[in-house]
């Protein structure tokens, strides 16, 4: 047994949500993710895949599933042609500081509004709240694009948000989305996938929460929700793999290596299903 590994899920697990979005907020022990890190890189990565499959988001209505409470990415979309951004996130933990930070190189998409940098609405839309509900969906119209990076490992209903961000799509829109499947105590990737249900859940889970899917789920979710959907695995860990597969519990294995030792996924889907 990983006693260092147990230890540290135990802390994280009874930590108090609002220290670790302090720590995160700070960059202290919990580290952000590409989008907080390095706006202009996650922004280059979507147009990027975006350009392979013959799409611009030039002219475009774009939604930010879990923006983290920084305008950079939304900001930078904008500055590369999108029309409109709505940045969505479950929480308002506005990150004012490095808001503030933004406003002198993007002053035509912020304001100042008591002492505080806030979209204009012209080019942004702050959407905060659960996505499922009927009273956030009807607060924006449908998008061309939906974006997100490490977000979706983090989902607690990822069939029903799926379905959410299904009717926010334009018929024939696209989302893309970059997704973890390791464990993010990253020097054991696949620890996580050892753990019951209820031990994970009752003792371990991190108060960020890991789904745990795998890749044959997540294929599953998002054929239930649209017509078109090309999944590509950016990344498999064999090597960690084998080293923890006697332990796995066999709810996480297929008998296929080439699938169970995926860690990192790129999702693209198109036409979502009505």
């Amino acid at each position: 047994m990983n006693f260092k590994y147990l230890t540290l899920r135990l802390f994280r697990h009874f930590m108090p949500e609002s220290a670790a979005r302090f720590l995160l907020k700070r960059r202290w022990f919990i580290k952000p993710g590409l989008e907080s890190n390095d706006p202009a890189a996650a922004v280059k990565k979507y147009i990027d895949v975006l350009s392979n499959y013959g799409q611009s988001l030039k002219g475009k209505r774009i939604l930010v599933f879990g923006y983290g409470g920084r305008f950079a990415v939304g900001v930078e979309l904008l500055r590369q042609g999108a029309a409109h951004v709505v940045l969505c996130d479950h929480f308002v933990l506005l990150d004012r500081e490095r808001n503030r930070d933004l406003l002198s190189a993007f002053a035509d998409y912020l304001i100042v509004t008591d002492g505080d940098v806030t979209p204009r609405p012209e080019f942004i839309t702050l959407l905060h709240g659960d996505i499922r509900d009927n009273e956030i969906q009807q607060k924006i119209s449908q998008v061309d694009f939906v974006l997100s990076t490490s977000v979706y490992e983090h989902l607690d209903d990822v069939d029903g948000i799926t379905r959410a961000l299904a009717k926010l799509t334009a018929p024939q829109g696209i989302q893309l989305h970059f997704v973890d499947l390791r464990d993010h105590y990253f020097k054991y990737p696949f620890e996580m996938l050892t753990f019951s249900e209820r031990v994970w859940r009752g003792f371990l889970n991190p108060t960020s929460n890991l789904n745990r899917f795998r890749l044959t789920s997540y294929r599953e979710v998002f054929d239930a929700s649209f017509q078109k959907v090309d999944i590509t695995v950016l990344q498999r860990l064999e090597d960690e793999f084998r080293a923890t597969h006697p332990r796995i519990r066999p709810e996480f294995l297929t008998g296929d290596e080439s699938v169970d030792s995926v860690s990192l996924i790129q999702v693209l889907v198109e036409t979502p299903k009505r």
